[in-house]
């Protein structure tokens, strides 16, 4: 495992090479992966403060697919909410959307794209927000960071980052492969990003 090095982060960013991972890297490092500069800098917020607890600053791997994953599943963190209406989830029993509405109202949110009533109601009682009483909270950028992070964790997807394995990781993210090749061209420009 090869920590991430801030500092050569910093200079593949142009940045002062301070040495400090805080918002101001990590908003230049969203706004370099699609982000809008207000967008990125909430998101920024959110991942200097729980990137390191979170495990994603102590293998590079980790950051550069939680990158790549998240800015398919935002469409390059534009999208803080899923443009579709989120009927094609009405119904859904996986996902927890037992009431009639629920497919709309708990559809894909945050830059991970959070589903269902069950997730809400799950990823919001860690973060201590009630998400499945307020589900457009999902979408604030701040709150819809700390969610893929706790997402991330749940799936114990950096053991498959330390891998290399963007199949399984995007399987445990999509249920599938949905936008593969869009995910590995994130991957390849966050690569090319974090040092």
């Amino acid at each position: 495992m090869v920590a991430v090095n801030i500092k050569a982060t910093q200079a593949a960013l142009g940045l002062n090479q301070d040495g400090i991972a805080g918002k101001g890297t990590f908003g230049t490092l969203l706004r370099k992966m699609g982000a809008g500069a207000s967008v990125a800098a909430d998101l920024g917020y959110s991942l200097a403060t729980f990137a390191t607890p979170m495990g994603l600053m102590d293998n590079r791997l980790r950051m550069v697919h939680f990158l790549g994953q998240l800015a398919h599943e935002s469409d390059h963190f534009n999208a803080m909410e899923e443009y579709a209406s989120g009927r094609a989830y009405e119904g859904r029993l996986d996902l927890g959307n037992t009431q009639p509405g629920d497919g709309v109202r708990y559809k894909g949110r945050g830059p991970i794209q959070i589903t269902g009533r069950a997730n809400y109601r799950y990823y919001g009682a860690i973060i201590g927000i009630d998400l499945e009483k307020y589900p457009e909270l999902a979408s604030n950028p701040c709150i819809g960071m700390r969610l893929a992070l706790e997402y991330w964790k749940a799936k114990g997807l950096n053991a498959y980052a330390d891998m290399d394995d963007i199949l399984t990781i995007t399987k445990k993210i999509n249920g599938g492969t949905n936008g593969l090749d869009d995910r590995k061209a994130n991957y390849v420009r966050a690569n090319a990003l974090v040092k």
